[in-house]
């Protein structure tokens, strides 16, 4: 009966150590399923960020080569410049740049999240500061695209930036 119940038991035991990273790719369950999330939302934020810079930027999940296989380097962002044809890291971005990527990612987490909780809706949107380091072409296309998000969110601005204020009011 012993051996019965220690052969039914060693199951579970490999299932555990699977789950808690003791597996050939050394990852565990909760990694992975961030791993998951964190592509889906760096896939459609990457989507709206090539909208917003005109094709320039993408952004990809920054992988590492271990013993001739990809894999993911923890929850690193990197910014594919189509200017230069190469990747790099986020804090190369200006601020502007820096700001069309956290909104493309805050975007998209609301995305992500909408889709995969069963009706759950946030329908708002609080964005602190960011504009001030935008051009004024820049200033433009950041509002045109919280113009199209304003069709389906409340958006909340915090800015000292009195063209922004103009802006939104009229």
């Amino acid at each position: 009966k012993m051996l019965s119940i220690e052969k039914q038991s060693s199951k579970y035991v490999e299932l555990s150590k699977d789950l808690s990273g003791d597996n050939p790719k050394k990852l565990s369950f909760e990694s992975w399923i961030l791993g998951v999330y964190l592509e889906e939302i760096a896939a459609h934020a990457s989507r709206r960020l090539s909208r917003i810079s005109d094709g320039r930027y993408a952004l990809h999940l920054k992988t590492e080569q271990t013993n001739g296989r990809q894999k993911y380097a923890g929850l690193n962002l990197e910014i594919f410049d189509a200017n230069t044809g190469k990747k790099r890291p986020c804090d190369t971005l200006s601020g502007g740049e820096t700001f069309f990527v956290s909104i493309s990612l805050a975007l998209a987490l609301t995305d992500v999240v909408q889709s995969r909780s069963g009706g759950v809706q946030l329908d708002s949107l609080f964005i602190d500061e960011g504009f001030g380091s935008l051009d004024d072409a820049t200033l433009e296309k950041a509002l045109s695209v919280l113009d199209e998000i304003r069709e389906n969110r409340m958006i909340g601005i915090i800015s000292h930036v009195g063209e922004l204020k103009n802006r939104i009011l009229h």
